[in-house]
């Protein structure tokens, strides 16, 4: 599927009516992302949840609320920057995404990806850092900046981070998110990006 030159609002429909791979099956509606389409920060999740499945908006739910009071910490809203996931359907029971389910998904991300042009790429969660940074552990990485191959740019700076749901049955993976989360505007300013 080529989604090159497109328009976001088509890409945006093509994600809502998608039917590429078994969880539009069990779906209220598809998750295409939401936020600043020339953001110079981009998070990407994992999957939607049961609240972003009934709103069709990504983060909405406690890991978003806790998503958003991060963004926040660091003197940032979630309208200044972009935020999705590697799969945009709820997968039944919140079970991991399959990797045929994240590659169905891949060209809508890699689209989104291109239009926006982000200077970072913040993975929220091992399944998201897995698609950019193969080979490496949340564990070993969280919170190190990584420059690896892009999508637009030939060099792509990533900042793997934990999931904020991880947070939400772990206090000290919240205290770590939000340490992680203050390297953001350090790159952002290397990077030379308004933050």
């Amino acid at each position: 599927m080529n989604l090159n030159d497109i328009p976001k609002e088509e890409l945006v429909k093509q994600v809502v009516e998608c039917r590429k791979c078994r969880l539009c099956e069990g779906r209220k509606r598809g998750v295409p992302g939401e936020g600043y389409w020339q953001a110079g920060v981009m998070f990407i999740g994992e999957a939607p949840g049961k609240e972003e499945d009934i709103q069709g908006r990504p983060f909405v739910g406690a890991a978003g609320k806790l998503l958003t009071e991060l963004i926040e910490s660091i003197g940032m809203k979630r309208e200044d920057v972009f935020i999705t996931n590697v799969v945009k359907c709820r997968p039944p029971e919140n079970r991991d995404p399959l990797p045929d389910e994240i590659e169905a998904c891949w060209p809508y991300l890699e689209a989104q990806v291109k239009m926006i042009k982000p200077a970072l790429i913040v993975t929220l969660g091992r399944h998201s850092m897995a698609k950019f940074l193969p080979g490496v552990t949340i564990s070993q990485v969280h919170g190190q900046p990584k420059v690896a191959n892009g999508i637009w740019q030939q060099r792509q700076v990533y900042l793997p981070l934990f999931h904020p749901a991880v947070a939400l049955y772990d206090p000290r993976k919240k205290e770590v998110l939000f340490e992680d989360f203050k390297k953001i505007p350090l790159i952002l300013k290397k990077l030379n990006v308004p933050s």
